[in-house]
């Protein structure tokens, strides 16, 4: 969709390299979009996922559902790097401790 040279509020793309997906992230991630998310990061089959959200600039419960799910479905091999806002939301939850977050 075009925004008149505005970012995307929302847009998710994979890439694949060998058994490791590459799932970047960026604008908002809600209740309208954690599924889409969700459904790129599993489009390709691949053992390994880092789920990019250094350019999301809001994450809400749905969002925070989301990545409990990849996490469960990438058991020891997801690795979700965050932007500050999604940090934050991360550690209010409750989930800034897990593995999968990236702690830089």
């Amino acid at each position: 969709m075009d925004q008149g040279g505005a970012s995307p509020v929302f847009s998710a793309r994979a890439e694949i390299d060998g058994e490791h997906l590459h799932v970047v992230v960026a604008g908002e991630v809600d209740m309208a979009t954690a599924d889409t998310m969700v459904q790129t990061a599993l489009r390709e089959p691949a053992s390994r996922l880092t789920l990019d959200l250094r350019a999301v600039t809001f994450f809400d419960s749905a969002a925070i559902h989301a990545v409990v799910r990849l996490a469960q479905r990438f058991s020891g091999t997801l690795t979700v790097l965050p932007s500050r806002q999604v940090r934050r939301v991360l550690e209010i939850s409750g989930l800034g401790d897990q593995t999968w977050l990236d702690p830089v």
